[in-house]
C-alpha cells in the first residue's frame, strides 16, 4: 500500500485552504493524503458543510476512498482514484460558498479524462469568499488564457443564511499546464460596475452602482459600464433570502482585475457603493496585473505547471503565503514571494510539471 502524503492542517494560517488545496493536489498527483490539525486555529475547529462538500466533491471528481470526514473531525484519511468523471451535482446543504467548494474541483478537471458537465447549490454570494461573479468573470478569465476551456453561468442567486443558490459549469481537461507571466499590465480599458439585489427594492441597486460610479469618475476613470440587475420573488433566478452586493472589474487587454462588496443590513447602498470603488482605486493603483484574490488562486497552478511562472500581485497574503507552503511541501517544488506581507509582491514557482495520465 502507497504511503500517505502528511500534511499539518495548521501549515500557515490553518485554514479550510489548506485542506481544499491539499485535496486537489491528492487527486490529481494520486497519492493517499492524511491531513490532521484542520482548521485547528479557527474558534470551530474541525470541518463544516462547506468543506464537507469540497471533500465530496473532489471524492466523486476520481472515485476515491475518504475516511473520518464528519462535522467537526479535524483529520482525514484520503485515498483518490483515477478522474473519469463526466458529470457532477453537489449541494452544500447550506449557504456554503459554492466557489469555495469550486476552488478544490476545478484543478482537478484539469486532470480528468474528458469534459465534465458539473452544478453545484449553496451559496453564490458570501461574506469572505469568492462571488460568482468575481469567480466567473476574473478566475474563469484566467483558465481561459491559460488554455483551459471552461464555462461557468448562474442560475439561482444565493445569500446567507440559506443559500439556495445554484451555479453550472464545465471544464474541458489539458494534457499539461504551461507556465504563465503575469509581471506587467496594460492601459486600462474598460471598468465594468455590476449591482444586484434579491427581494429588495429597485432603487437599491441602482443607488449602488451610481455612488460607485461617482467616485470612480473623481479619479478620472471614465471608461465606466453600469449594469443594475434587480430580482424580484417572481423570477425564477431569484434567491430565497434578501440580499445585495456590486462587483467592479477593470479589463487591461487581455488582463481582469476585480473587485466585490456585499450588502449589509443597515448600510446604506451608497456607502457599499463607494467602498467597492475604494476597493477598486486600491487594487488599480497598485500597477499589478494579478489582484489581492487571484493572487492566491493561481498558486496550485503555477505549481502544477511545466516551467516557472511569475507573477506580480497588488497584496501578498497569508491565503497566498499558505498555498504555497502546502503546494512545496507536497509536490516538493520551489517557490518564493518577494515582497512583504500585505503589500506588493512578486511570486516566482518553480511547477512541478505534472501530466495528464487520463490523456493520451
Amino acid at each position: 500500500m502507497e504511503r500517505f502524503l502528511e500534511l499539518d492542517g495548521s501549515i500557515g494560517e490553518g485554514g479550510g485552504q489548506v485542506l481544499r488545496v491539499a485535496l486537489a493536489i491528492s487527486a490529481i498527483i494520486e497519492r493517499p493524503l492524511h491531513v490532521y490539525n484542520i482548521r485547528k486555529k479557527r474558534s470551530n475547529p474541525g470541518l463544516r458543510n462547506q468543506h464537507l462538500t469540497a471533500v465530496r466533491a473532489v471524492q466523486l471528481a476520481c472515485g476515491g476512498e475518504v475516511r473520518n470526514a464528519h462535522v467537526g473531525s479535524t483529520e482525514i484519511f484520503f485515498s483518490p482514484g483515477r478522474i473519469t468523471v463526466d458529470s457532477l451535482l453537489l449541494d452544500t446543504g447550506t449557504a456554503g460558498s459554492t466557489s469555495l467548494v469550486l476552488q478544490s474541483l476545478i484543478p482537478v478537471l484539469c486532470f480528468a479524462k474528458a469534459r465534465t458537465q458539473f452544478r453545484i447549490r449553496g451559496g453564490t454570494n458570501n461574506p469572505n469568499a469568492p462571488t460568482f461573479e468575481y469567480f466567473q468573470q476574473i478566475f474563469f478569465h484566467f483558465l481561459q488564457t491559460i488554455g483551459v476551456e471552461c464555462g461557468l453561468r448562474l442560475l439561482r442567486r444565493g445569500f446567507y443564511p440559506r443559500g439556495g443558490g445554484e451555479v453550472e459549469g464545465y471544464i474541458i481537461p489539458v494534457k499539461k499546464i504551461s507556465a504563465f507571466s503575469l509581471t506587467e499590465r496594460p492601459q486600462l480599458t474598460k471598468v465594468s460596475i455590476h449591482a444586484y439585489t434579491s427581494r429588495l427594492p429597485a432603487h437599491v441597486a441602482k443607488r449602488m452602482a451610481e455612488s460607485c460610479k461617482q467616485r470612480l469618475q473623481a479619479e478620472d476613470i471614465t471608461v465606466i459600464e453600469t449594469r443594475e440587475e434587480v430580482l424580484t420573488e417572481s423570477m425564477h433566478n431569484c434567491a430565497i433570502d434578501p440580499g445585495a452586493g456590486i462587483f467592479v472589474a477593470g479589463e487591461f487587454d487581455t488582463i481582469r482585475i476585480g473587485v466585490d462588496k456585499l450588502g449589509e443590513k443597515g448600510v446604506p447602498a451608497e456607502k457599499v457603493g463607494q467602498e467597492a470603488a475604494e476597493s477598486f482605486l486600491k487594487e488599480y493603483r497598485s500597477g499589478a496585473p494579478v489582484d489581492t484574490h487571484l493572487g492566491d488562486m493561481l498558486v496550485i497552478y503555477a505549481a502544477l505547471a511545466e516551467g516557472v511562472s511569475t507573477y506580480r500581485v497588488s497584496t501578498l497574503t497569508m491565503h497566498t503565503l499558505t498555498s504555497i507552503e502546502v503546494c512545496k511541501a507536497l509536490l516538493e517544488i520551489k517557490a518564493s514571494a518577494d515582497g512583504e506581507l500585505g503589500g506588493p509582491a512578486t511570486i516566482t514557482i518553480h511547477g512541478a510539471g505534472i501530466l495528464n495520465k487520463n490523456i493520451s
